[in-house]
């Protein structure tokens, strides 16, 4: 049999049509995997295993009979726990929705059904998306494959770390402030965040709907276009969703393309590296460095975001779903005790400091003021892309830090500061491999970032990096 471990979707998919392999063999290898090591990573929450297994023995029988599969037919793969999954259990790792079935599945994961993609396992992540080191599950702390003694980031941490354990060839996580893009740099893997509206959120569970976005975490930038070319496009069940042409495969990187850098952080001297060895350059940019140098966008992001989270939790009452705190004596106390009970602290924080930013006497001051400064940052983009194509900097201002490190949390709320500026514009990013951190051994992310609309040129510019450099391969050689 052909070594499995660390294939990409096209690898996958040449072996499967050319009967190399089963696609049982595909998933059981993969099971296997998860059976093993997750133990020691803690991304996996729950198996779907009877589910894939008769899955790929209907994918098996179309091989077997001379069909033609898809790119994503008989693709293992995982998916964060906000995704509603029909017949699977879904809790956004909140106890509130520990024992949560839903009788329907969210959008992009029906539209990745239908491709043949094979569901393996739903995995952990920060509860209802509040944080960015994936701590703050309400089951378990997810670790990084890299250095089990670090955080995996988050809040996506659970996707970052299975595809970098290769507990499937992708995951499907979600974006609010760079939950996406941090763990991914984190975990050496790669990170795409979308134009906003581009996937549906549909039957995804809320945390601010102005900023979630949908996306894939991949191992290249050629794999996040190819699943995002089957999730993208218009659904009449989200309302902001666009309508979509994303191809397949990803394009040319234009001639004369032009790069803003922001030189902040870290990783610039591997940026400017990896740069060079694609053959390319790009400028330092006084108008990149107003965006991310600068913590307006974080000042205006939690304020924003918590009001929006404010408003989406009010559906956790103990009435409609989910669980219930049994000891109480009238309706008011079935509201308090149940969201006191199975909320957790982080979810907590970020509820009242919503309920406040909205509360009368404080709207206008807070929620307000916070709307109106969003436009300068939108702003300070449009005047950054009138002189370049496209952004580019690290992701984050240092890599993955250690279990515990940032207890309090305003420092964990700053791991944010290169990231959330491209939801608060809508912008789409991508972060992927760069370097490796010689102090601690851990993998180092690049950002790039476009116009609205830009993705394919976003992740053009990742492919062509990636095909000539290798730092997005060091991930094979963990040793888990």
């Amino acid at each position: 049999m052909p070594k499995l471990d660390y294939l990409s979707i096209t690898e996958a998919h040449e072996l499967l049509q050319n009967k190399q392999i089963t696609a049982t063999e595909l998933v059981n290898h993969y099971l296997g995997k998860i059976h093993n090591l997750n133990p020691k990573v803690r991304a996996v929450l729950t198996v779907c295993e009877k589910r894939a297994l008769k899955k790929a023995k209907k994918i098996d029988k179309k091989i077997e009979d001379g069909e033609q599969i898809g790119l994503l037919e008989g693709i293992p793969y995982t998916a964060k726990d906000m995704f509603l999954t029909k017949g699977v259990r879904t809790t956004a790792a909140s106890k509130i929705l520990e024992e949560y079935t839903p009788p329907y599945s969210a959008t992009a994961i029906r539209k990745l059904n239908k491709a043949g993609a094979i569901l393996l396992a739903k995995v952990n992540q920060d509860e209802f998306a509040h944080g960015g080191s994936t701590e703050n599950s309400a089951f378990n702390k997810t670790h990084n494959p890299w250095n089990t003694d670090y955080v995996p980031g988050g809040s996506s941490g659970g996707s970052a770390a299975a595809v970098a354990s290769d507990f499937g060839i992708f995951s499907m996580g979600t974006d609010t402030g760079g939950s996406i893009r941090q763990p991914a740099s984190y975990c050496g893997v790669t990170g795409l965040k979308p134009t906003y509206g581009l996937v549906s959120r549909y039957g995804v569970v809320s945390m601010a709907s102005s900023f979630d976005c949908i996306g894939p975490i991949t191992r290249s930038a050629e794999d996040a276009q190819i699943v995002l070319s089957e999730i993208a496009g218009k659904d009449q069940k989200d309302s902001t969703t666009i309508e979509s042409d994303i191809y397949p495969h990803t394009k040319p990187v234009q001639s004369d393309l032009k790069l803003g850098l922001f030189s902040g952080g870290s990783t610039i001297e591997e940026i400017q590296h990896m740069l060079t060895q694609a053959g390319l350059s790009a400028e330092v940019s006084d108008k990149a460095e107003a965006i991310f140098a600068d913590e307006l966008s974080l000042a205006i992001y939690y304020i924003l975001v918590p009001s929006e989270i404010s408003s989406n939790l009010e559906r956790y009452d103990g009435v409609r779903y989910g669980s219930a705190s049994k000891d109480v004596s009238n309706l008011f106390e079935l509201y308090a005790k149940t969201r006191g009970e199975f909320f957790g602290p982080e979810v907590k924080r970020r509820n009242m400091i919503g309920t406040y930013a909205l509360s009368a006497g404080y709207y206008e001051a807070y929620y307000k003021k916070a709307l109106q400064a969003r436009t300068i940052i939108i702003d300070k983009f449009n005047d950054a892309f009138a002189g370049f194509d496209l952004l580019v900097g690290p992701t984050t201002l240092e890599p993955a830090f250690k279990i515990g490190a940032k207890a309090d949390p305003i420092a964990m709320y700053k791991t944010d500061l290169l990231t959330v500026a491209a939801n608060l514009a809508g912008l789409p990013a991508i972060s992927i491999p760069c370097g490796i951190d010689e102090a601690t051994g851990l993998p180092l992310g690049m950002q790039i970032i476009g116009r609205q609309g830009q993705d394919e040129q976003v992740l053009a510019l990742a492919d062509k990096l990636q095909k000539s450099t290798s730092w997005h391969e060091k991930v094979k050689e963990l040793k888990l």
